[in-house]
């Protein structure tokens, strides 16, 4: 969950958003080591007088100075491409859920079990009980099993939205008429905030995702408990 001024990213609830995190400070830190080089060379040229007249035609330096960013672009993009191949893995779920956005609240359907599907929709400020968060909490969570891979498939029944859920290194567009599927694994039991994050009328600000993870005996029990309410 995101803090008030918080200037880095939110902290990882699954692998998959620590190797995110990890090319993140990786990019930063290429960039930060770039910028401190040119911005010296910057001001080494505004402060001296004296000129070389091989620094300003020299063969070798134009060589370094088109060889060294493709090697600088190759050493981010090498991190890249293998998140990019871990994101679109999906192996052997233990569970999974279809996420269906509408205008504007979340359905979520257990597709494991008979009859074990509902509505989410954001709860009304006035009706917040203390330690809830505006716009964020909803009536009916989307509650998985800690320490499992989770496959969710996204769909939409009208227009675009996005499935998106920060701490989980997880957003899916949600388009009508066709499947999008992601999956996540979370490394802790706990409550995981997102939001639509697709511009999808009027209230887009009021469909917000709450995804509870629990420990496996807990989800059994809600599972069944939901199941003898339908």
């Amino acid at each position: 969950m995101a803090n008030p001024e918080q200037l880095g990213l939110q902290d990882a609830a699954s692998p998959l958003m620590e190797e995110l995190i990890h090319l993140h400070d990786h990019a930063l830190m290429v960039i930060i080591l770039i910028s401190t080089f040119v911005s010296y060379i910057i001001i080494c040229v505004m402060m001296t007088k004296a000129t070389d007249k091989y620094i300003l035609d020299s063969q070798e330096i134009e060589i370094i100075w088109t060889v060294l960013p493709a090697i600088i672009l190759i050493i981010i993009a090498l991190p890249s491409l293998r998140i990019l191949y871990i994101i679109d893995e999906i192996n052997h779920p233990h569970l999974t859920i279809k996420a269906d956005g509408h205008q504007w609240y979340w359905s979520y359907e257990y597709t494991d079990y008979d009859e074990l599907e509902f509505d989410s929709y954001m709860i009304p400020t006035n009706d917040l009980l203390p330690g809830q968060f505006r716009l964020l909490e909803v009536d009916h969570r989307m509650v998985v099993p800690a320490e499992s891979p989770i496959r969710v498939i996204i769909s939409a029944e009208d227009v675009l939205h996005s499935w998106a859920v920060p701490s989980l290194g997880v957003k899916m567009d949600a388009v009508p008429g066709r499947l999008n599927q992601t999956a996540f694994i979370t490394s802790h039991p706990g409550v995981f905030y997102g939001q639509c994050s697709e511009i999808c009328g009027a209230n887009h600000s009021f469909m917000p995702i709450v995804v509870e993870a629990v420990p496996l005996k807990h989800f059994e029990d809600w599972s069944a408990l939901v199941l003898e309410d339908a």
